[in-house]
């Protein structure tokens, strides 16, 4: 009770401190700057924070590459950034995932390195603002951020306001409440930068087990509102039922409005398909998503209500990674924020299925990010690739890409592993048009019953009257023609694992359903180690 008092404390005090400070002038200056400074100022971060800090785990891995600053800064000038992370990423400066989080230890040449997840805290960063992951595979990380970050968020904010128009767009939120803090900091950021931001919908549990999050909300933000920040407070959606925001999409064009709705991804389909079936008339709005992979099927389902769609490329622990510009109409594609963060490609074999992925490790640049992060793997997959548009990004000189962006992961169960774009295409695509229903209709999600990992195929009602057993012997028939010979076999072997359910799809507090693992690689069956 004491930690929680303190957590939210603090949490109110960062609102209110962001609330009354004034927004950086010349955003699209500043960043220009700051990209044409990034290997000093990033050289001059590494020297005051792992080179200045003895035991420090990235100093070890300098140590037992052969590294030292002197030598890396040599490398930077000859090779350029990007080229010299990846030659010490071939000499074992880098972190995976769960070394990150502490879930394994960190092993280089022989070498146990000491760490914890607090080894990658940023020391010259202090603030009272704190956000949380969404913790898919654990508890979530806390990251705390200073009013410097904040201000430096908000200039890549009025960059994307100017790139795609959305200057006289009315602003509706569909976010999650605290404990996660995007909700509130977006609200927050709104009046700050001369944004009318009209409405914030959420998705949260019921008053038993939520209670105490939605009164430290309403708390959080009328004590903003006492510093002038003028932001909105939550209104709760009925379970499963998001058909309140496409209405209210709706009544905002009928009233001659320009919209823009910013979400995730998922929300944004069962917006979208609210919208299509009640015949709202939803076109023009602008869809701002982020939280998972924007897939083919997603977008299509999108844009099918009238609606355009932008992804944002975002991850907590390192932050704001990319956007997409008004160019990016296919695919899952943003530009990267080069004057933050530096990013290469390490191809690999996914975990389990062996397929090759293209690993995306960043690096932190500035000396207010949260973390200080050097080829740090979050277990995602990209194309980098280079721009041709003349946006507002490539002007400032954010011409790196980021293609084909989605997480490698997988669900196991009864001793078989699926993983994959395979599967994704039989959720989102050959299921809806086979018994009806759009993307999002048709969720994939693992769980524990009896002891026993259970794979569950659980069908929205939207879909319509539908036959489980009709469903479930035409995606085992599918998985069966795809894959042929003996895997085959080992699919209808274990087909008893895969038990199919009729209901609204499995949604956390904020927004994201269960299965999002299910993203990317090309789909494998094999006997789980």
């Amino acid at each position: 009770m004491l930690f929680e008092a303190g957590y939210y404390g603090r949490m109110a005090l960062g609102a209110m401190q962001i609330a009354r400070s004034k927004p950086l002038d010349d955003p699209p200056g500043r960043l220009r700057r700051q990209w044409e400074n990034r290997e000093s100022t990033f050289l001059d971060t590494l020297r005051r924070t792992v080179f200045a800090s003895p035991g420090h785990p990235y100093q070890e891995m300098f140590r037992l590459a052969g590294c030292t600053l002197e030598d890396f800064a040599g490398m930077v000038r000859k090779e350029g950034l990007e080229g010299a992370l990846a030659a010490v990423n071939r000499a074992g400066v880098y972190l995976t995932h769960d070394e990150m989080k502490g879930t394994t230890g960190i092993v280089r040449s022989g070498r146990h390195i000491p760490a914890s997840p607090a080894s990658f805290l940023n020391p010259l960063e202090k603030g009272l603002w704190e956000g949380r992951s969404g913790g898919s595979r654990s508890a979530g990380t806390r990251t705390r951020t200073s009013v410097a970050v904040q201000l430096h968020r908000e200039m890549y904010e009025v960059l994307v306001t100017r790139e795609l128009s959305l200057q006289d767009h009315v602003r509706v939120h569909l976010a999650s409440i605290l404990p996660s803090s995007i909700g509130i900091s977006a609200g927050l950021r709104a009046r700050r930068l001369g944004q009318r931001l009209e409405r914030w919908f959420t998705v949260s549990g019921g008053m038993k087990d939520s209670g105490h999050y939605r009164a430290a909300t309403h708390l959080m933000v009328a004590l903003a509102n006492l510093a002038g920040a003028g932001a909105r407070f939550p209104e709760y959606l009925p379970k499963n039922d998001f058909s309140p925001v496409a209405r209210f999409l709706a009544q905002l064009r009928a009233e001659g409005n320009r919209c823009l709705l910013t979400t995730f991804v998922s929300p944004a389909v069962r917006v979208a398909a609210a919208a299509k079936e009640k015949a709202w008339d939803i076109r023009g709005a602008v869809f701002r998503v982020g939280g998972e992979a924007l897939t083919e099927a997603k977008r299509a389902e999108i844009e099918s209500s009238g609606a355009s769609v932008f992804p944002n490329y975002w991850i907590h622990e390192v932050g704001p990674i990319g956007h997409a510009c008004g160019q990016m109409r296919v695919g899952n594609r943003v530009h990267l924020f080069q004057d933050s963060v530096a990013v290469i490609a390490d191809s690999r074999p996914a975990p389990l299925s062996g397929s090759k992925v293209n690993a995306l490790l960043f690096t932190t640049l500035l000396p207010c990010n949260p973390r200080i992060l050097i080829n740090a793997c979050m277990d995602d997959h990209g194309v980098l690739g280079r721009a041709r548009c003349n946006c507002q990004f490539s002007r400032i000189g954010f011409t790196t890409t980021i293609d084909g962006i989605y997480s490698y992961g997988k669900l196991t169960g009864q001793g078989m592993t699926l993983a994959g774009t395979g599967i994704v295409a039989l959720l989102e695509q050959r299921l809806p048009a086979r018994f009806g229903g759009c993307a999002g209709d048709y969720q994939l999600v693992e769980h524990e019953a009896g002891g026993q990992t259970q794979l569950t195929l659980r069908i929205s009602p939207r879909a319509g009257p539908v036959s489980a057993d009709a469903v479930r012997e035409f995606f085992l028939t599918e998985l069966r023609s795809h894959y042929g010979g003996s895997l085959a076999s080992r699919v209808w072997r274990h087909s008893g694992a895969i038990q199919v359910e009729i209901g609204e799809p499995f949604m956390t507090s904020n927004g994201k359903v269960l299965s999002l693992h299910l993203v990317g690689m090309e789909a494998s069956f094999q006997h789980a180690s």
